[in-house]
């Protein structure tokens, strides 16, 4: 059951910002340890932005982004269980298995966090499946007179849909983590 608005009842609401969508449960407990496991058995690295390398540790599917050349590069093609994994999310956010293109693992070990920032133009909706530890996605636009700022509480197993004005006027970060979270990110293509 995906919920735009109030986040439950028994927390509090989360801020309304247009093209949010916010989805519990979007896998099972019986699920999270094995799909933990598959992102820890991928090929992680840290992330690398230039010459800065990040905390959290990645592996790319379908595609990458090269911020050297400012483009999409080859990544090796969706295993059979990520392509699993997509058909089941997609739905749940209103899109079609097939139109998410891209995926991103990744694993945020005690310490590591991500900055603010947008995804790259080249990528349209972003779904995010959180997993492990609980966080809280931070998000931020810009007005006349500093920052408008919002915030999801993201448990363990929810799934998040940035699109439309969430997805092209804030930004997202999420603070180093005290324990060890992951995380799969599908993207779109424009």
């Amino acid at each position: 059951m995906a919920i735009q608005g109030d986040l439950f009842a028994r927390a509090e609401p989360v801020p309304v910002v247009p093209g949010l969508l916010f989805v519990p449960e979007a896998v099972s407990e019986a699920e999270e340890p094995a799909l933990r496991a598959r992102i820890d058995a991928a090929p992680l690295a840290p992330f690398v932005f230039g010459q800065w390398r990040g905390k959290r540790l990645t592996a790319h599917y379908g595609s990458a982004y090269d911020y050297q050349r400012a483009r999409v590069t080859e990544a090796p093609p969706l295993p059979d269980w990520l392509i699993a994994l997509r058909e089941k999310l997609a739905p749940l956010a209103g899109l079609r298995p097939e139109a998410l293109e891209q995926v991103l693992l990744l694993r945020y070990d005690p310490g590591a966090g991500i900055g603010w920032h947008r995804d790259r133009p080249q990528y349209g909706e972003v779904l995010g499946l959180s997993l492990g530890a609980p966080c809280v996605l931070r998000l931020r636009r810009r007005t006349a007179t500093g920052f408008e700022r919002r915030k999801l509480l993201l448990p363990p197993r929810s799934l998040y849909r940035l699109a439309g004005e969430v997805r092209q006027d804030w930004e997202h970060s999420i603070a180093p983590m005290e324990s060890t979270r992951h995380s799969i990110t599908l993207r779109t293509l424009r």
